[in-house]
């Protein structure tokens, strides 16, 4: 999801500090019938921008896991969430 959420600014031009383009990750394991399976998966951006691009940055973030091949892979098994901290420069 971290690169295409980066294909989605740099297709909007979006210049951003890729020394502070991070990205943490939770995860929640649970016990499914006799099995651990992973449940949820949040994942946290923290994305330094320049003030004029933060609207564009908020669209980039609602539309990222369209062309994102991990999302799409695990989406139906796994609840996938996502949330934006925007630093302005």
């Amino acid at each position: 999801m971290y690169g295409s959420l980066a294909d989605a600014l740099e297709a909007r031009k979006v210049r951003y500090d890729k020394d502070r383009f991070i990205a943490n990750v939770e995860g929640r394991v649970e016990e499914v019938g006799k099995t651990l399976r992973i449940t949820e998966i949040a994942v946290h951006y923290r994305v330094a921008v320049n003030k004029k691009d933060r609207e564009a940055t908020e669209r980039a973030l609602k539309v990222h896991v369209a062309a994102c091949p991990a999302h799409a892979s695990v989406k139906d098994s796994i609840r996938v969430t996502w949330d934006m901290n925007i630093e302005e420069v």
